[in-house]
């Protein structure tokens, strides 16, 4: 895919937990039409960038520009306003809430009223028709496979042009990974940028245009997801040699 203009620009952000400084001055940019992986060890530094992305954190330092404007410090629905959106590590689905409402609580920030939600609706369920299937069960009761397909559903009812996904293999089966790999392709396919944090290096940078390496709140290494899939110390590592 080639490369578009720069959609999203991180520039040497620091984050702090407490005294904890988790991100280190963090600067990378994802250009419209990319699919970009974020990968490195537990406790790098990858969900933190993202939630500073998304706004659930704030900054301490640096900047964040989305389409050449600031988010950084942004409430966190306004910058989903903007159209970045989030599938959290975990899934984050409202457990006690039916499929169909969890669907349409991702839409509520939406403006354009039910006729297009309605139409996002049917591109969702023909994206995975096992959604479709349970509209009425209560999410809290679908399996792993099923409440990962809920979660990245539900940030596509907000229409994003930049979805971020967190760790959305985490725990799942191995067949269901790789339906996973293949959705994340064919939302990219129709015109969504994906920054991706995925403990499964493999299958991300198989999939990537480009990655990034964290280590201990820095971007260590960078390159085409091809290079870094051959490159000797990521194979180490985070390929398993």
């Amino acid at each position: 895919m080639s490369k578009g203009a720069t959609m999203l620009s991180v520039k040497d952000i620091h984050v702090k937990y407490g005294n904890i400084e988790a991100l280190k001055g963090v600067s990378f940019e994802v250009f419209e039409g990319e699919i970009i992986s974020l990968i490195g060890a537990n406790g790098a530094g990858k969900s933190t960038t993202l939630r500073a992305i998304s706004g659930l954190l704030k900054p301490i330092s640096g900047k964040i520009e989305f389409l050449g404007n600031s988010i950084a410090g942004m409430k966190p629905h306004l910058i989903v306003r903007q159209g970045v959106l989030q599938s959290p590590e975990g899934r984050g689905i409202f457990a006690n809430l039916s499929v169909l409402e969890n669907l349409e609580m991702g839409a509520f920030t939406r403006v354009d009223g039910r006729h297009e939600i309605a139409k996002d609706l049917e591109k969702v369920y023909g994206m995975f028709p096992r959604i479709k299937e349970r509209l009425k069960q209560q999410a809290g009761t679908l399996s792993g496979g099923e409440q990962q397909m809920l979660a990245i559903s539900r940030a596509l009812m907000g229409r994003p042009r930049i979805l971020l996904l967190d760790e959305p293999s985490l725990g799942l089966a191995p067949q269901i990974v790789d339906k996973i790999f293949e959705i994340i392709q064919q939302i990219n396919r129709e015109g969504v940028t994906i920054l991706l944090v995925e403990q499964n290096a493999n299958q991300a940078l198989r999939i990537s245009n480009r990655g990034y390496v964290v280590e201990t709140g820095c971007i260590v290494l960078s390159g085409k997801g091809s290079e870094l899939l051959s490159d000797e110390k990521v194979r180490e590592a985070y390929l398993g040699g």
